[in-house]
């Protein structure tokens, strides 16, 4: 980028620096963003671009292929329900492993590259992400409910927000690994859609962006619909507008705006500095997610 786009890029983007300076923003980081190393690179410095500028970001991510990679070397079967990955105590022992080794320290090490300060946590650090044992009854037509045992799978019960709080004040970037634990110390694999979403909630944020690996949420046609808002989700399941994994993860953040985050944003984590083009230009790159007028 030439110098003299550079500086109009900038006073494009100064009123919504003004706008979201001293405020907190959620991304839940995961898809090809985290694997493709151009597009690693690029999240790092969009992370310590808004650190820069006086914007609070708080990064929550995921991991699954990573996991799934890890389970095959150590010839770890493993079983997906409903979506979900069956957790036993060996996966389980696998998921810590990677979600907190390797693929969150590896996220910490590329934005303190790019000039941030990030520190690496689990749901364990401080009991930041208080978790019960998720509980999965499908019901199918015709048939008796079905329980689903997933193991150790949990739900985000509670969020411990002043650990949160303390670092951002003192000038780091959390990275939060979605693994939780209960009073017992019984540790959880949960899904990071909805870590991303009880965290943006607990924080109030004023943004949650999610990248995903899609343009965000399309229509019939393909296009991408680039508002939604709450109480018009129910009609895009209806008519299938909405399906497969998107139907959770926009669940997840219409739980977060039920929570007090103002606004939600579905965006596709292959487009290059996707998180600094959702957040500080007018028509962003995704599908916005929001709440009743207040």
């Amino acid at each position: 980028m030439d110098a003299k786009l550079q500086s109009q890029v900038l006073i494009e983007s100064l009123p919504y620096l003004r706008k979201f300076h001293g405020e907190t923003v959620v991304i839940k980081y995961g898809g090809h963003a985290m694997k493709d190393e151009a597009l690693k690179a690029a999240f790092a410095r969009n992370i310590a671009l808004l650190k820069l500028v006086g914007i609070h970001p708080v990064v929550v991510h995921g991991g699954g292929p990573q996991i799934g990679n890890m389970l095959e070397k150590l010839e770890i079967r493993s079983e997906f329900r409903e979506g979900l990955r069956v957790t036993d105590d060996a996966t389980m022992n696998v998921v810590e492993m990677v979600l907190v080794g390797s693929v969150n320290k590896d996220i910490v090490n590329q934005i303190n590259r790019a000039g941030a300060r990030a520190v690496g946590l689990s749901g364990k650090d401080g009991m930041l992400l208080h978790a019960e044992k998720k509980a999965m009854v499908v019901t199918r037509e015709n048939q008796p409910p079905e329980i689903i045992d997933l193991g150790n799978v949990g739900r985000v019960t509670r969020v411990e927000t002043t650990l949160i709080f303390s670092l951002m004040k003192d000038g780091f970037v959390p990275v939060i690994a979605p693994v939780g634990v209960d009073d017992e110390g019984h540790t959880y694999n949960i899904n990071a859609d909805a870590v991303a979403g009880a965290v943006a909630g607990a924080l109030r944020a004023r943004r949650l962006i999610m990248l995903t690996d899609v343009a965000g949420v399309l229509d019939p046609e393909g296009k991408l619909i680039q508002s939604i808002r709450v109480e018009d989700a129910a009609g895009l399941y209806e008519n299938g507008t909405v399906t497969g994994g998107m139907i959770p993860k926009l669940n997840c953040c219409i739980d977060a705006i039920e929570q007090g985050v103002e606004k939600v944003m579905i965006v596709d984590g292959r487009v290059e500095n996707c998180v600094l083009l959702e957040l500080l230009t007018d028509q962003g790159v995704g599908t916005e997610i929001v709440g009743e007028e207040r």
